[in-house]
Formats: structure tokens, C-alpha cells, sequence
């Protein structure tokens, strides 16, 4: 075993998977503060990890240019002459990477495949324990005396993106007496998403009886969805009670606007490990998956809810495009009264 002078870690997507490197990079950063510490990502990801203090440079590798980016990327990887390696995304790209490196040590995630391609395709459960995806990005660099040292996910945001924020958010004239719940009403896979018309109700609640105000995050393509959960909450409240700004903020910069809510509502989401990132009290709600596959919310205040028991759950550790037992009982099953229930009782209940 070496002493690193220089470490990659590899990471190339999504969201959360990212955002839960940051413990992996803050420990490493702590067992080898004079080790230059650098970092491979897509570039659509690159902002969430290059305001780290914890590393040194970051590397954006644009995907859409194929093999041939790939090869120039790993190219000057290569010339940079790294003595470990930690591959914490293990698919054909990253060992593409590692096997022209030259590195004098690689380490390798346990992705543990086995169990979770038994829990999904036969239902038989072999995961020893529930492991969170951030101390699996740990595991490989034990060797080397490292721990997580359950201080949580972390985000760091420039000072200007905050302040660019902080104007935009002021306009709603949010009163620090006020509730403010941030919905986050979108996945990637439609099986991991609570229905629309259930936020649209569960909105309307909390607006009645917590006097709140609704903020909704999302990207571009989910400015129709929040737009319809928005609008249909105001329809049934007075006043302009929710507030969509899908597409509008960058990654960062919803993760500086999720610093004025008192509560975030997501799904299994990206989305839900910014809010993690950002300390905020979470309810997350669970479909097709299961927090076995190691995906929950880590270092934070936080209920999740799920429909437990289910024959057909989970059906995909990643989600799917529709149910294919064709009920969606999963999500269907969880009621409202269980969302705006878990809502007033995270951390100790929402201000009246």
C-alpha cells in the first residue's frame, strides 16, 4: 500500500450519485491533506463537485463526443501520472481509464450486483445490511485507514450564485414566520414518481391548514409537470400560494434555493441528495425501489415513505418507464393523509 502524492476518483454520473461522493472526497482529503485529490464527472454534473475544497482539479468529460473524447480524456489522464486510482462507477468507460492509467494502485466500488439482480428479478433478498451508497464509496479506500466520518453530504456554493438566488427568492416576499414546503415532483423513471394530482392535493392541505407557501424545483423537461402541480394548487388556494421554477435555476442554484425551505417533498431523486447536501428536512417518498440499493437520504432530518410488502417491489433499482404488473400500487398506495401527516412531523412539526 502507497502513500497517494497524486488521487482520481472516478465518478462519471448522475446527480446523486455525485453528490454522494462528497464524504468519499472530505476523507480522503483528511487522511491525505498534501495529496493532490482530482476528479472525473460528465460535464452536465461538473458544477456539483468543482467548488469542492477538497479537490484540486475537476475534469468534465462531454459524452456526446463518444469514443474518441473518451480516448483524449484518458490520454491525459495517463500524462498526469497518478499513484491510486479510486473507481467508484466501475462501467466500460471508467475501466477504459483505469487500464491505460499507468496508476500504481486502483480500488474498485463493490456495486454489489449479485444481491441487488436477486432482489429484483426473484425477490430474494441477500444484502447483509442496508448500506448507503456514501459509505460504499468509501469501502475501497479502507485499506488506508480511511472512515466516513458521519458528517454528511456537502454542496459548495459560490458566494455569487447565492446572492443571484437570494434576489430572485426575495421577490416572493417569504415571511420568516411562513412555511415553506420545496416540492421536488419529478424522477427520471416514471415508476419512481408520486403521482401529479396527489403533490396537486397535498399542496392544497398544506396551503389550508399550514398557511404554507410551495416552491418546486425541477429541470426543463419538468416545466410542465411542476407548472400543472402549480397552477393546479393556486386554482384551490388564494393568492399565488406555489411557485415553479423548473428550468430556471442550475443545479447549484436550486440547490441555494432549497436553503429556504423549512421542508423539501421528492421522490427518489437527484434531487433529494442536493437537499441532503443542503441539511434541509426531508420526506421522501419511494416507489419501484428500495433502500437497499443504498439511494436514502443521509446526514439529515428525514422521513421516508413507502408502500412495504408489495409481491412486485422493488422492479428495477433504477426505475422504470411504466408499472409492469400494470396497478402501480407502489405509489398509488401512498396517501396523501401519509405525506402531509409525515410533513408536519419531521424534526419536530412545521410552525403554526
Amino acid at each position: 500500500m502507497i502513500i497517494p502524492n497524486k488521487t482520481l476518483v472516478i465518478r462519471f454520473s448522475s446527480i446523486g450519485d455525485v453528490v454522494l461522493a462528497s464524504p468519499l472526497l472530505r476523507v480522503l482529503h483528511t487522511r491525505f491533506p498534501s495529496s493532490q485529490i482530482d476528479f472525473v464527472v460528465r460535464k452536465e454534473y461538473s458544477e456539483l463537485i468543482r467548488y469542492n475544497p477538497n479537490l484540486n482539479h475537476t475534469f468534465a468529460f462531454d459524452a456526446h463526443g463518444g469514443f474518441q473524447e473518451l480516448h483524449r480524456l484518458a490520454s491525459t489522464l495517463r500524462r498526469k501520472k497518478y499513484d491510486l486510482i479510486i473507481d467508484i462507477q466501475n462501467n466500460l468507460r471508467s475501466r477504459y481509464i483505469r487500464s491505460i492509467s499507468g496508476a500504481k494502485e486502483i480500488v474498485v466500488i463493490n456495486k454489489r450486483i449479485f444481491a441487488r439482480t436477486m432482489l429484483v428479478r426473484l425477490k430474494k433478498n441477500f444484502y447483509l445490511d442496508i448500506v448507503s451508497v456514501a459509505d460504499r464509496y468509501i469501502e475501497p479506500v479502507r485499506i488506508y485507514g480511511i472512515e466516513n466520518d458521519a458528517q454528511g453530504l456537502e454542496i459548495f456554493i459560490p458566494d455569487e450564485t447565492m446572492h443571484k438566488v437570494s434576489g430572485k427568492i426575495s421577490s416572493l416576499k417569504l415571511h420568516k414566520r411562513e412555511n415553506v414546503v420545496g416540492f421536488c415532483p419529478s424522477a427520471k423513471h416514471a415508476t419512481k414518481r408520486w403521482p401529479e394530482e396527489r403533490f396537486i392535493e397535498a399542496g392544497i392541505r398544506l396551503v389550508r391548514e399550514l398557511k404554507a407557501k410551495i416552491i418546486l424545483f425541477g429541470g426543463k423537461s419538468d416545466t410542465v409537470l411542476c407548472t400543472t402541480i402549480a397552477n393546479g394548487i393556486n386554482k384551490k388556494s388564494e393568492g399565488e400560494c406555489a411557485i415553479e421554477y423548473s428550468g430556471q435555476f442550475s443545479l447549484l442554484e436550486t440547490a441555494a434555493a432549497m436553503q429556504f425551505c423549512d421542508v423539501i417533498v421528492t421522490n427518489d431523486s437527484g434531487l433529494m441528495h442536493i437537499a441532503a447536501a443542503m441539511k434541509k428536512k426531508l420526506v421522501a417518498i419511494f416507489g419501484s425501489t428500495v433502500r437497499e440499493f443504498g439511494f436514502f437520504p443521509v446526514g439529515t432530518e428525514n422521513i421516508v415513505i413507502e408502500r412495504k410488502g408489495l409481491y412486485c417491489r422493488p422492479c428495477s433499482h433504477i426505475g422504470r418507464s411504466n408499472c409492469p404488473e400494470g396497478h402501480f400500487r407502489c405509489m398509488n398506495e401512498i396517501q396523501i393523509d401519509d405525506v402531509v401527516g409525515s410533513i408536519k412531523a419531521v424534526d419536530g412539526g412545521m410552525k403554526t
